[in-house]
């Protein structure tokens, strides 16, 4: 025999077969039908369960439900009277279970409650076990896993709340629940869905693809329905694609395959701190979802959870003990790891800079007293949009590397990929408006809420914009916005995908078990420090959602007011503990100045786009912080100033006096009651009012004192007038400058000295309504198309003032009244003048408007490719083109060579400068989620400040800072105050600790027109330091400063680059009860503390 002959004996000679060609697409299609759907009766889904039962024998059922919207603790509630309750009832259940004993035979026995809501599971003595998530939705986990003890002792008891609200509370848009698809098998049935995941997204005729495919298919073909036995051979043919065993090898599937992977995976839960819900709910999702991520953590080694928001943390420590004891061993064990360093995962673009500053100092504070350790990783993936004042205060925080996802819905999500602005880079240095820089990622996925689907981990790489630099993605995954965090699900589908790409090569391959610092450090070490990595300067502008600068109003001004009033307070009340009488048994009131800011900080987190209920809460913080602030400036002042008054109750003196809260000269006009007891201050005024109710003083801060006191016209003073022909044409004017109302409008306004016309030819001012009908996302407009090729906002309507009238003619204060209505509203608007040279607008609108967006706008005479906005500790240019309605603080200028115009604004954010037309938005009337937002009466101001020069040599940074600082008046018959150049002075967080022995002051200041400066700080003597420290914005210490000691007090020499943000520490003399007794007299000394430039 031939040897030829014996190598073809195995391949047959004759075929009469159809052969086994294909059709790949038809394979393909065919895969969707073997899980739920129509088959289900036959297919994968009839073999989920062997045993199901629910009658009253097996699960025994009390239920007691809380009355009204209250939210008792699981104490209160436990004392209550449980009444029998059966499967179809709505309630708020108690559970004992009694299990078969034949079941201790089956590897898994669970407990399914499905509310239709969102539930947590506790223990009889009140632990929390798990979060429930009913409904049928993607983040469905109704299953909660009967321990084995309790399956062989037969019986189980818990505890379930069940709150009556969705995950995203009610749907606002009349959106509906779809009809339910059943739950599936689990190991097989996750098997099955990688395979499919692997066929839809690996690229077509690819041999992972194609292998993908060929095993889903003889999964299929043998699946035998009614056999579960059969369970185990389809899982052995999955292993075609997963590896030999590898299922065995649990959370060890990492070690194999390649050393390094692509995709490092990192579970978390978004919460929104209220959205659709409010805080209260916050409370009971936070438990639901991290105890159920530590359950996970029981059975999942490799599961790591990342955890940001101080404050959900201490609402976990108030309310449920026993979770929080949990999580503590967690953080310790490195499976629940701290991120943020923040109190809230906050706006990025309203909050003030010392806002942000103690975002950072009280969430990073807070996680070391209580675990130990700081954040060392900056976390804001929902922001609208960060300022880019943020590098700097991140890495002052004790932090060096930022994530963030929100640019990635830029510009729009809804628009074609050609016309959407694609922020370029996923791995990059930001670097801040001082030249402080951080390591940031941006997630390619493109989500913080990832399913960890293949599709997820492949556009790790394929969507990630600088491979050339760094070839790593971090895959954020879990059920986030309405919480839940990951799912079972999740974690098996990545150690499949772990196990494929340990087999094959056309996916990347991806990791568990580490952490986002991890992740981070790797990066910097690839990227030599960041040195292979682009740049970014400047802020990260989100292109979406900029309605919410303006939507609810009300909430905008709290957070203003909020602020200063905590700056004032703590200026105030520090040098009350520095320079109190001796005796006096006044302290720094610490702990209500915390509860005040956690308020303010907490707030921090709505931008405007929730529910009509988050804002009642929200409104309520606001008003208790105003009432404490305002308690506490009067303590103080009544031992600064032991006999005065605040000057609106009944004056006891005929002195006038006012405290100063900022650094700067200044004068102002305040308003004096002359009734009653007040006539003795008639002297005090120069100016009364028609109806002889109140007059006006002027007010003046000189030099190195914070006291300011009633003066008389003096020669620099320009005295205000008003001008009408008694009809429609009225003109506010002092020496400088003069604004003109004819027929309603602005018609003109002319700087006086130059004898320049702003305002062009032809052209006029004033309130403006656009109409406001978003596609999408009606709070959080306006959309993209009206910056696009859409028409959104482009419709206006001109309103004219009409019913206008003098009320005050000078020479003090010159004003007319004015009158608008719009539809259902009234719009009531003071315009007036004083001896400054800017005009003011003080409106008082009942607004009822629906889809209506009012603005005030000046089309001025002055030419600029960029505007000029206030951002946390100094500013940002901005185009001037169609594509810009920005974010500003308490500016927006318009300037040219050699002449500017500003807006102020003391509680509005929204800003638009379109050309030459600089406009300010004032309200919104958006129906969802909050069909009654803005609804009712608004008190605002904003003022129109023209100004030699242009915005870097003009004062509009100090004129907008003293615009929103109000003197606090007094009267007082003795007046000696310190002058305080700063932004901020406190006392030092480290004098409230239990073991503190010294007396410290902080001070906080900051570069604002970015150049570089060279300044003296002069203490003065009467606060006695003994050394002087430069420290981070969590106060810990940088260096120590030369101090520069004389008889008149001490002197430090700073020096900054642009916009830096510098703080110091001053720790004086004496312990805290040796502060010497400080007498007040009338007699002008220098202030403790003043910083003079030094050119």
């Amino acid at each position: 025999m031939c040897s030829h002959n014996q190598n073809q004996k195995n391949y047959p000679e004759l075929n009469y077969g159809s052969g086994a060609k294909w059709i790949k697409s038809l394979t393909q299609n065919r895969l969707s039908t073997f899980l739920g759907g129509h088959f289900q009766d036959v297919n994968l889904t009839s073999i989920l369960f062997t045993h199901r039962v629910d009658g009253s024998h097996n699960v025994d059922l009390q239920v007691w439900s809380a009355p009204g919207l209250t939210k008792p603790s699981f104490r209160e509630a436990m004392k209550q009277e449980f009444k029998p309750a059966k499967k179809g009832d709505s309630f708020g259940p108690s559970f004992t279970l009694k299990i078969p004993s034949y079941w201790q035979q089956y590897e898994r026995v669970q407990f399914e409650f499905d509310p239709g809501c969102e539930a947590m599971i506790f223990s009889t003595d009140g632990v929390p076990l798990q979060g429930i998530t009913g409904g049928y939705g993607g983040d469905r986990r109704v299953e909660h896993i009967i321990p084995p003890k309790a399956v062989r002792d037969g019986h189980y008891a818990v505890v379930i709340e069940s709150s009556c609200n969705g995950m995203f509370g009610v749907p606002w848009n009349g959106d509906t629940i779809a009809p339910p698809d059943v739950n599936l098998p689990r190991h097989l049935m996750w098997d099955f869905d990688t395979l499919r995941e692997i066929v839809d997204t690996v690229p077509g005729n690819t041999a992972l693809q194609n292998k993908a495919l060929v095993t889903a298919n003889k999964i299929m073909n043998a699946f035998k329905s009614g056999d579960p036995e059969n369970v185990k051979r389809l899982r052995g043919i999955a292993e075609d694609v997963f590896g030999k065993g590898w299922h065995a090898k649990g959370d060890k599937i990492y070690n194999e395959g390649p050393k390094k992977a692509q995709v490092v995976g990192i579970s978390y839960c978004h919460i929104d701190t209220a959205w659709l819900w409010p805080y209260s709910v916050t409370q009971q999702k936070t438990a639901r979802s991290w105890s159920t991520q530590i359950d996970l953590m029981e059975r999942y080694p490799e599961h790591r959870f990342a955890c940001s928001q101080a404050q959900q943390f201490k609402w976990l420590e108030e309310q449920y003990p026993p979770l929080f004891e949990r999580i503590k061993k967690k953080v310790a064990s490195d499976q629940f790891h701290l991120i943020g360093g923040s109190w809230v995962e906050n706006d990025g673009n309203m909050p003030s800079g010392e806002a942000l500053v103690r975002q950072f100092l009280y969430g990073q504070r807070y996680f070391e007293s209580r675990f130990g350790k700081r954040c060392e990783t900056a976390w804001l993936p929902d922001s609208f949009g960060l300022t880019a004042a943020y590098p700097q205060l991140i890495r002052d925080a004790g932090m060096k590397y930022f994530f963030t996802q929100k640019l990635s819905w830029n510009n729009m999500l809804f628009v074609d990929d050609e016309e959407r602005n694609v922020f370029p880079h996923s791995t990059f240095n930001w670097v801040g408006i001082d030249g402080s820089q951080v390591l940031c990622h941006m997630t390619p996925v493109d989500t913080y809420t990832a399913q960890a689907t293949v599709g997820d981990v492949n556009k790790g790489i394929t969507n990630h914009k600088n491979l050339e630099s760094n070839a790593t993605a971090l895959l954020v995954f879990g059920n986030g916005d309405g919480g839940g965090g990951a799912l079972p699900k999740m974690l098996e589908n990545l150690r499949r995908i772990r196990a494929a790409t340990n087999e094959h090569r056309e996916l990347p391959s991806v990791s568990m078990g580490s952490s986002v610092e991890e992740f981070f450090e790797d990066i910097e070490e690839d990227s030599k420090a960041g040195k292979t990595l682009p740049v970014w300067k400047g802020e990260l502008y989100l292109e979406f959602h900029r309605g919410t600068y303006t939507s609810h109003g009300s909430i905008k001004k709290g957070n203003r007011k909020g602020e200063i009033l905590l700056r004032d307070v703590e200026r105030v009340a520090t040098l009350t503990s520095l320079l109190k009488p001796e005796g006096h048994s006044y302290v720094y009131p610490k702990q209500a100045i915390d509860e005040c800011w956690e308020k303010v900080l907490l707030n921090q987190f709505l931008p405007g786009s929730a529910i009509g209920m988050v804002y009642e809460d929200a409104e309520k913080l606001y008003a208790e912080v105003r009432e404490v602030c305002t308690g506490l400036l009067e303590d103080a002042f009544s031992v600064l100033l032991p006999r005065s008054s605040p000057l609106l109750s009944t004056p006891a003196s005929e002195t006038l006096i006012a405290f100063n809260p900022t650094s700067f000269e200044r004068h102002d006009v305040i308003k004096v009651p002359l009734s009653g007891g007040a006539a003795r201050l008639k002297a005090q005024v120069m100016q009364a009012s028609a109806d002889g109710k109140y007059g006006y003083a002027l007010m003046h801060s000189a030099g190195n004192n914070v006291a300011s006191q009633p003066v008389g016209m003096f020669s620099g003073c320009m005295p205000a007038s008003v001008f009408t022909n008694g009809t429609d044409h009225f003109v506010l004017r002092n020496a400088n400058v003069q604004l003109t109302i004819l027929q309603g409008r602005i018609s003109s306004l002319i700087d006086v000295k130059l004898g320049r016309e702003l305002i062009p030819k032809g052209s006029s001012g004033g309130l403006v309504i656009f109409e406001d009908r978003p596609n999408y996302w009606d709070a959080w407009g306006p959309f993209f198309h009206y910056m696009w090729k859409f028409h959104h906002l482009e419709t206006s309507t001109p309103l004219s003032f009409s019913q206008v009238r003098v009320i005050a003619e000078g020479p003090l204060r010159a004003a007319v009244q004015t009158q608008v209505k719009y539809g259902k509203s009234t719009i009531d608007v003071t315009v007036r003048i004083y001896s400054r040279s800017f005009f003011n607008f003080d409106a008082v609108v009942d607004w009822h408007e629906r889809h209506k967006f009012l603005k005030f706008e000046l089309p001025l005479d002055i030419n600029n490719t960029y505007a000029t906005y206030e951002s946390q500790f100094g500013f940002v240019q901005r185009p001037t083109h169609k594509n810009t309605t920005v974010c500003g603080h308490k500016f927006a200028d318009l300037s040219e060579y050699g002449y500017g115009v500003a807006f102020l604004s003391e509680s509005k954010y929204g800003f638009a400068c379109e050309g030459n037309v600089l406009r300010i938005s004032l309200l919104r009337a958006a129906t969802a989620p909050d069909a009654e937002q803005d609804q009712g009466r608004h008190e605002f101001s904003w003022a129109v400040m023209p100004h030699i020069g242009s915005f870097l040599e003009s004062d509009v940074p100090m004129a907008a800072f003293i615009y929103n600082s109000p003197l606090h008046g007094q009267d007082n018959p003795l007046i000696c105050a310190p002058n305080i150049f700063l932004e901020t002075i406190k006392r030092g967080e480290d004098d409230f600790e239990p073991k503190a022995s010294s007396t410290t002051v902080i001070l906080r200041m900051y570069e604002a027109f970015g150049g570089h400066g060279s300044v003296k700080l002069h203490v003065g003597q009467h606060v006695p330091v003994k050394r002087a420290y430069v420290t981070n914005i969590l106060e810990d210490t940088k260096g120590e400063l030369g101090l520069m000691c004389t008889a008149n007090g001490s002197t430090i020499k700073l020096e900054f680059r642009g916009f830096e943000v510098k703080t110091v520490k001053l720790v004086l003399e004496t312990k805290k009860s040796d502060i010497p007794n400080i007498a007040l007299t009338s007699a002008k000394r220098d202030s403790w503390v003043t910083v003079d430039e030094e050119l």
